[in-house]
């Protein structure tokens, strides 16, 4: 399975030195999702890493630099949202719904498939996991395979099941943010060695 690392909802410090250091460590898909909505801290986060890996990033916000950065491509977060007019280039797609899977495979390069693990809240709202049964029956119907991704509370210890469905990859947030406190640390060697974990068993 390939393994996609999604950023911190928000910027920190240290982000763009634990972002080199994972793609010096064999990071080849960053997806990079801010909560905030001003382009700058974006543009300053691009700016810090090595343009060498530029072609690994794709960002779910400001799809502008997507050309100005020569970056990988684009995702859009909804199913709904159209892709911006005259881009031309990857696009990549968000399902919280395994019914909608099939339709959106047809108008992407690849879907993540939200919700497989925990639920996450949303506007105060608790959103629905998706069950074991529901995934095995997009499963069976063959609607999973190498361009669906598993996102969603997605942890290593999730990994042998998800490839057992048939998962092209998984999209891994929280289980590898979790190990570093934004507010207080510095040293970020354990992100690292968990990364190497990580990449080892996708």
């Amino acid at each position: 399975m390939k393994l996609v690392i999604m950023t911190k909802s928000t910027f920190f410090v240290e982000e763009d030195k634990i972002l080199s250091a994972l793609f010096e460590e064999g990071l080849d898909n960053l997806h990079i999702s801010k909560a905030d909505a001003s382009p700058l801290y974006l543009e300053r986060l691009l700016s810090l890493l090595p343009s060498e890996y530029h072609r690994k990033i794709t960002v779910h916000q400001h799809f502008h630099m997507k050309e100005q950065y020569a970056l990988a491509g684009i995702h859009l977060d909804e199913g709904s949202m159209p892709v911006p007019q005259g881009y031309r280039g990857c696009v990549g797609r968000t399902c919280d719904d395994v019914m909608q899977l099939k339709g959106m495979r047809r108008q992407s390069d690849y879907v993540f498939l939200k919700n497989i693990s925990q639920p996450r809240e949303q506007g105060g709202q608790e959103e629905r996991v998706v069950s074991s049964l529901e995934l095995e029956e997009v499963s069976r119907q063959g609607l999973l395979g190498r361009h669906v991704y598993a996102m969603g509370g997605v942890t290593l210890g999730d990994f042998p099941r998800l490839r057992d469905l048939g998962f092209g990859g998984v999209v891994v947030r929280s289980d590898l943010w979790d190990r570093f406190c934004i507010h207080s640390e510095r040293d970020f060697r354990s992100v690292i060695d968990y990364f190497r974990r990580l990449r080892s068993a996708s």
